[in-house]
């Protein structure tokens, strides 16, 4: 079933909607960050067909989507200080906080982990299912494990319809990245993913915060072996190549050699700013927004990288941003789109 609710939520079909949920179905739905393909997270048989939804690896926890901060304390305990600073400055918002699991929270949901992400949606119909669901949600982002995620309600129907038993419209989603993902180390928040909420948030909180290795940074050999299907998250089938400088003129020009290099085959995702500047074939320069305005590029990356991998060129050649504020959570994901394939030029 299809729900569209873009100018406003329909009562009777949200009782629907809450009552699959209930009944252990899946359910696709809007979020501020991305679309989420959800089921009622106690049910540990309603959780499984996400797996199977999505071609998603069991071996790879969940995020639990809760209503309102009220509820936290039903499914996690022993919150440091630390945690409880994060959770009322980013709570709710696109905030996604690892914290130690109560033994209801059911196995497959967190791989087994004695941890399980919590997050509580600020988007309005995300907030109304939960609620009238009465159960927490258990939530990936809406797309074939694998694939960019789901911010467009075209693409995830073209991908998940028949799949689940309702989708419901919502809109394009507003920040179009997923959620930026913490856990407190030593009372140190340590970004395990980048996205709506910035590093230089988070500072302001919680006075010092770190990066896990693996937001910049390809998997050791150990872990590439061990997470062959994680490390190919958002990578597009077309092979991708990312170009950064902090020069513009510089990195105009290696955009240019590049398209020499592979006798124009190319589809280029670049800023709408340069689009005049960096001549492909028609129909091959996907604008990704302003250079001056990242929030609008987070939204639209995703979706451009479905497109451009429709063309079927040799290659992606996408420009980079850079590493501050939301700008750090595009470049994770353009990375891991592109699979480190990396040129970078600092002046």
């Amino acid at each position: 079933m299809y729900y569209n609710w873009r100018d406003k939520t329909n009562t009777e079909e949200l009782k629907i909607v809450c009552n699959l949920i209930k009944n252990g179905e899946l359910v696709i739905f809007p979020t501020e960050t991305v679309y989420g393909i959800g089921a009622n997270a106690l049910d540990p048989v309603a959780v499984g067909k996400i797996f199977m939804a999505k071609g998603k690896p069991a071996n790879t926890p969940l995020i639990v989507h809760l209503a309102d901060r009220r509820k936290i304390n039903d499914y996690v305990e022993d919150i440091t200080e630390m945690e409880q600073r994060l959770i009322d400055a980013f709570m709710p918002g696109p905030f996604t906080l690892i914290l130690k699991r109560k033994p209801i929270i059911p196995d497959i949901v967190t791989a087994g982990l004695d941890t399980v992400g919590i997050r509580i949606p600020e988007n309005v119909i995300a907030k109304g299912i939960i609620t009238f669901s009465g159960v927490p949600i258990a939530a990936p982002s809406a797309n074939i494990f694998g694939n960019p995620s789901g911010t467009n309600i075209e693409d995830i129907r073209k991908e998940l319809e028949g799949r689940v038993s309702a989708i419901v419209d919502g809109g394009k989603s507003s920040i179009g990245l997923e959620s930026t993902v913490v856990k407190v180390i030593d009372e140190v928040p340590v970004i395990l993913r980048p996205g709506g909420v910035t590093p230089e948030e988070l500072e302001r909180v919680a006075g010092r915060v770190k990066f896990d290795r693996n937001v910049f940074y390809p998997l050791d050999e150990e872990q590439l072996i061990e997470n062959q299907e994680m490390y190919r998250h958002y990578a597009p089938n077309t092979k991708c190549k990312l170009i950064y400088s902090n020069n513009e003129e510089a990195q105009i020009f290696l955009m240019k050699k590049i398209i020499k290099e592979y006798k124009g085959d190319v589809v280029i995702l670049g800023f709408e700013e340069h689009k005049e500047r960096i001549v492909v074939s028609r129909g091959r320069y996907i604008s990704i927004g302003s250079k001056d305005k990242l929030e609008e590029v987070a939204q639209n990356i995703f979706s451009a990288l479905r497109k451009a991998d429709q063309i079927r060129a040799n290659v992606i050649l996408i420009e980079g941003t850079e590493r501050y504020g939301i700008g750090v959570a595009i470049m994770n994901r353009l990375l891991r789109a592109c699979e480190y394939d990396y040129l970078e030029i600092i002046e």
